[in-house]
């Protein structure tokens, strides 16, 4: 972490599409209960979007102090969580003794090197009848400079996410959302070749295109978009 200073400014960008929030938060909302852990949690925005009434405690786990504690000030006082905690790190850092019923990696995993060995630790906090969630990039030939930028070390396919599935978790749900956002990625992977979109690319992929996919996404039945999302049950 030391080598590379992460300044989420794609963050502060993407905190205005609040219709793709709405529309992945949507599908696995219906998951996220009890005791969450919020892994590179960033800014705080997930627990504003997946807050709901089965949710006990939301626990944010970030290796950057500095978002870490912008996130800390920007909810003192606003009471959305009943127990809220920050902790400073990564999956590694935490007791063995702390499981959650809920483990999310929302724009996470693809920053992560190796992101088997994450997934294998991170099933180990999880307890029995619990979901881990991901959403991360998908498709490797989108792979841009704003990938590169923000430190994406991979796109996933739907055989790469699952391929790394934690012995003690079964695959219970696997789709590709947002089809209509590849058009918006193919340009910039091929056309404008920029590092971060600005925000009025950012605004009209949210509020012209993020409608469209969400009615071509199901028509489709999940084969294909820029997006991919991935849950977890652990049985064992």
């Amino acid at each position: 972490m030391e080598q590379f200073t992460y300044h989420g400014r794609e963050l502060e960008l993407f905190k205005h599409a609040v219709n793709w929030k709405r529309y992945w938060t949507s599908m696995i909302r219906p998951f996220v209960s009890g005791r969450v852990l919020d892994v590179g949690a960033g800014l705080g925005a997930t627990a504003t979007y997946l807050n709901n009434c089965h949710v006990t405690a939301w626990h944010f786990l970030e290796p950057y102090e500095r978002l870490l504690r912008q996130n800390q000030q920007q909810r003192i006082g606003e009471n959305r969580l009943a127990s809220e905690s920050f902790q400073a790190g990564t999956i590694a850092d935490l007791p063995s003794d702390k499981i959650f019923d809920t483990i999310l990696y929302i724009d996470v995993l693809e920053h992560i090197d190796n992101d088997r060995l994450e997934l294998e630790r991170a099933s180990r906090h999880l307890r029995r009848g619990g979901h881990l969630i991901v959403v991360s990039p998908a498709i490797p030939a989108l792979y841009s400079e704003f990938d590169k930028s923000v430190r994406h070390f991979r796109r996933y396919t739907r055989q790469s996410l699952g391929g790394i599935t934690p012995a003690r978790l079964d695959l219970i749900e696997l789709r590709y959302i947002d089809s209509l956002g590849m058009l918006t990625s193919s340009a910039n992977r091929f056309l404008l070749k920029k590092d971060v979109p600005n925000l009025g690319q950012i605004l009209f992929w949210d509020r012209f295109l993020i409608p469209l996919s969400r009615v071509v996404d199901p028509a489709l039945s999940y084969k294909f978009g820029k997006t991919i999302c991935g849950i977890w049950a652990r049985t064992t």
